[in-house]
């Protein structure tokens, strides 16, 4: 496979589209839509920068999960803290500031931050980086006016349930069920 043209076809706010012109492995010519939140100036800069943070936390013996309204799926799902880097931002600020914004806590240990990974592949070049960390504080909604987000402490037993009839991000969802079950 080998991409041979590269072009922005659309420059929205958030989101940058491209269209992708490839020889597939039969050697034929194909194309392909991607989108992105980065402004690429080439097919080099695919996936080479890590936008946001996805954020595994923990207090005590609970999992924090958020019910929030998502308007890509026009309804409210179970997801994690999570948010995009700003510009000059270290990591760690970022995990710090979204957690903040989205429920008040405060970081009490960063555990683990894994290597960025990509969150929409047949669709995007998107990159973040999964944390897992321990927090405490209690919540307080810092959220701006165009963010529905309720964030509760969930029990393992009570994750368990809303596993089985709950709609879920798929990251969420990944990391509620081995929540439950360790």
């Amino acid at each position: 496979m080998e991409i041979i043209k590269f072009e922005k076809v659309k420059d929205g706010k958030y989101l940058k589209n491209y269209e992708l012109t490839y020889r597939n492995k039969a050697g034929k010519e194909k194309k392909y839509e991607m989108v992105s939140r980065k402004d690429l100036k080439g097919i080099e800069d695919v996936g080479c920068k890590p936008s946001g943070v996805s954020i595994v936390a923990t207090c005590e013996d609970k999992l924090l999960l958020l019910h929030e309204f998502r308007m890509g799926v026009n309804r409210t799902i179970y997801n994690l803290c999570a948010g995009m880097i700003e510009a000059g931002e270290s990591i760690e600020n970022c995990i710090a500031r979204e957690l903040y914004e989205e429920t008040g806590l405060k970081i009490k240990k960063i555990k683990k931050i894994l290597p960025p990974s990509f969150a929409a592949v047949a669709i995007s070049d998107t990159t973040t980086y999964i944390a897992f960390v321990e927090v405490e504080g209690s919540f307080e909604d810092h959220t701006s006016e165009n963010e529905q987000i309720e964030a509760k402490f969930y029990s393992k037993d009570e994750v368990k349930k809303l596993l089985e009839t709950e709609p879920f991000s798929s990251r969420a969802q990944m990391a509620a069920y081995y929540f439950s079950e360790s």
